[in-house]
């Protein structure tokens, strides 16, 4: 990779909160560049994902393909691979099944997750938590499932017991969604949060205030932030809101949207 070119992509992000990410990503890809190879990610969340296609897109010969372990996956590793390779990378990914007693514990995503980062597990090791009332699928770095199936013996209050699961035992994910046709006073990121999720302004500034709401996976610092076409909202625990069309001014001056929210 060109000097430039690697100034050029970390300049973009610096100070935002996708610098550190961008930094391993740009490294890797030139790694992969520079052996003709190709070079593995950890796993990224959607904003990682979009980086890595900006540092892919920025480099002659470079492509990144992704993959999470099955389909619709949201937190996924990116391969950059070099066009002169001809083999088919590997993603190196497994699936833990943590399984408690469902009848007497109620343990939650966040329960799970929290159980993990507490065993010094760095998120980049660790894909999707899919949760039920007394399972849990953990996707993560084929070199992490031994360490997790050995340690991670309670999850909250809960003792659990580990074991190494099939990835095609995971279905992929169905998103349903949900077309919502609205008028809004501004295209303030306040005001569109407030027509797809279904709640006032007032209360989607407090979810600002409170770090709930990400826009295009970064947060949110201002309720003042506007929003443009093919915008992604997601608010923690409710979904993902795209902002499909901005169909301009009605009579009244208000801005007409096409939201679509993903369940």
């Amino acid at each position: 990779m060109a000097q430039d070119t690697k100034e050029k992509i970390l300049r973009f992000y610096r100070g935002t909160e996708g610098e550190e990410v961008a930094v391993r990503l740009v490294d890797l890809a030139a790694q992969a560049a520079k052996n003709r190879k190709f070079r593995l990610s950890g796993f990224l969340d959607p904003y990682g994902q979009e980086i890595a296609e900006t540092v892919a897109a920025s480099m002659d010969g470079i492509r990144a393909d992704f993959d999470g372990g099955y389909g619709g996956a949201e937190r996924q590793r990116a391969v950059f691979c070099h066009e002169e390779f001809a083999g088919k990378p590997a993603f190196d990914i497994a699936v833990v099944k943590a399984e408690w007693n469902g009848q007497f514990t109620r343990l939650s995503h966040r329960d799970v997750l929290g159980s993990l980062m507490s065993l010094g597990i760095e998120r980049e090791c660790l894909g999707d938590i899919i949760a039920t009332s007394d399972a849990a699928k953990i996707l993560c770095d084929k070199k992490m499932a031994d360490y997790l199936i050995e340690h991670l013996v309670r999850i909250g209050e809960a003792g659990v017991s580990c074991s190494l699961d099939e990835l095609s035992s995971i279905a992929p994910r169905e998103e349903r969604c949900k077309e919502i046709r609205a008028t809004v006073a501004s295209l303030r990121v306040d005001s569109i949060a407030a027509a797809g999720f279904g709640s006032s302004r007032s209360r989607a500034a407090a979810d600002i205030a409170q770090d709930k709401l990400k826009l295009n996976w970064q947060p949110v610092k201002n309720a003042s932030q506007t929003v443009k076409e093919g915008d992604v909202l997601s608010m923690r625990g409710r979904g993902r809101l795209e902002v499909a069309e901005i169909r301009g001014l009605t009579k009244k001056g208000r801005t007409g949207v096409l939201l679509k929210r993903y369940l």
